[in-house]
C-alpha cells in the first residue's frame, strides 16, 4: 500500500448563539466578497494545553467577544469539506463547538456579526405554523430527486422517499424539530443548496433562488448539528438560562424557548411545564416593559441542579 502523504490539519469552528430581541443570533465572521462563516482558526498545541482554549482565543481574537458556555460538538472530516483550487493544501478536519453567550445588547464585533439563524434555515421557523416554502419549494424538488435511480450503495438505506417524509413531516410523519442536520443533509445530498455547487456536488442547483443564506466551506452543516444539539439540550438541561438575563418574565424564558426551538408554545402549557419543573423562582421585582401591567420577574434557581440530574424543559409544540 503506498504511503499517504496528505497532510493534516486541525480546525476549530464555533457556532455561538445567543438571543436578541427574542430571536436566535449566530455570530458570524464576514470577509468582503466571501460568504459569511462561523468562527474559525487552527489548533495549535504549542500554544495551547486545550482546544478548548485555543477556540476560546480564536474566537476573542476575530470577534472581541468572550464566550461562556462552551461544549464540544463533532468532528468534521469529510474530503472536500475544506475545498481549494485543485483540491491542494492541508485536508482540514475540523472539531466543532456550540458556543451560548448572554448579550445585554446587540453590539457591533469586530470583522463579525450577529444573523438570525433562521435565515440561514428558513424551513426551521415552525412558530407561525408550517413554513410555506417547505411544500412551495423544498418538497417538490426533493420528491424530483426521489424519483431518480438511487445508486446501488444506497440499497440497504430507507428509500429517499422515506427520508424526506421522515425529515420534514410529509404525509403522516410528524416534524420532530431536532432533525435539523437530517434535514441539511437531504438538500445537500439532493443538490439545492449552493454549497452542493461550491463543492463539485452539482452543476447548479435548479432552483431561482438561493435556499437559505449558504456558508463557507461546510459550517452551515456544523450550524445544523449546533441547533440540532441546543433544540435537544434544553429538554433535559437548563442551558436556555445561559441565553436569559439574571431576571426575566416567563413571558420572555417562553419567547427564548420559541426561538431555539423553533415551536409556538401554548402560553398555559408552559407556565404548568416551569413551575412542575422548579426552574426558577420569583425575584421580587416586576418589569413594566409592555406598557401594561407589571409582570412579575423570575431567575434561575440554581438549587435544581443539585436535587435531580436532568433539569429542563421537556416541551411539545401546539
Amino acid at each position: 500500500m503506498p504511503e499517504s502523504k496528505a497532510g493534516i490539519e486541525i480546525g476549530l469552528n464555533a457556532a455561538v448563539v445567543s438571543v436578541a430581541q427574542l430571536e436566535p443570533r449566530i455570530l458570524v465572521v464576514e470577509e468582503k466578497g466571501m460568504r459569511p462563516a462561523l468562527p474559525f482558526g487552527p489548533f495549535d498545541p504549542a500554544r495551547h494545553r486545550t482546544m478548548d482554549m485555543s477556540l476560546r482565543e480564536t474566537v476573542e481574537a476575530q470577534t472581541a467577544l468572550h464566550m461562556g458556555y462552551v461544549e464540544q460538538l463533532y468532528t468534521f472530516g469529510d474530503r472536500g469539506r475544506h475545498r481549494l483550487p485543485g483540491d491542494q493544501g492541508l485536508h482540514v478536519v475540523s472539531v466543532g463547538y456550540l458556543a451560548l453567550t448572554r448579550l445585554e445588547r446587540e453590539q457591533a464585533l469586530d470583522g463579525a456579526s450577529w444573523r438570525d439563524w433562521y435565515r440561514f434555515f428558513p424551513w426551521e421557523d415552525w412558530r407561525s405554523g408550517r413554513p410555506p416554502i417547505i411544500d412551495q419549494v423544498i418538497l417538490p424538488a426533493l420528491e424530483r430527486w426521489a424519483k431518480e435511480p438511487e445508486p446501488a450503495l444506497a440499497s440497504s438505506l430507507p428509500s429517499r422517499l422515506a427520508r424526506l417524509k421522515r425529515a420534514f413531516g410529509a404525509s403522516d410523519f410528524p416534524f420532530d424539530e431536532e432533525r435539523v442536520l437530517e434535514r441539511y443533509e437531504l438538500l445537500y445530498e439532493s443538490g439545492i443548496v449552493e454549497e452542493a455547487v461550491a463543492d463539485g456536488r452539482v452543476g447548479e442547483t435548479g432552483l431561482s433562488q438561493p435556499l437559505g443564506l449558504p456558508m463557507r466551506h461546510d459550517h452551515r452543516r456544523i450550524l445544523a448539528t449546533a441547533i440540532a444539539r441546543l433544540r435537544g439540550k434544553i429538554k433535559y438541561r437548563p442551558v436556555i438560562f445561559e441565553l436569559m438575563p439574571p431576571e426575566f418574565t416567563l413571558t420572555d424564558l417562553q419567547a427564548t424557548v420559541e426561538a431555539i426551538s423553533g415551536r409556538h408554545l401554548h402560553k398555559q402549557n408552559f407556565r404548568r411545564l416551569v413551575e412542575a419543573a422548579e426552574l426558577v423562582e420569583p425575584s421580587g421585582g416586576t418589569s413594566s416593559a409592555t406598557g401594561g401591567r407589571p409582570a412579575a420577574l423570575f431567575r434561575f434557581r440554581h438549587q435544581v441542579l443539585e436535587e435531580r440530574p436532568q433539569p429542563g424543559l421537556k416541551t411539545r409544540g401546539r
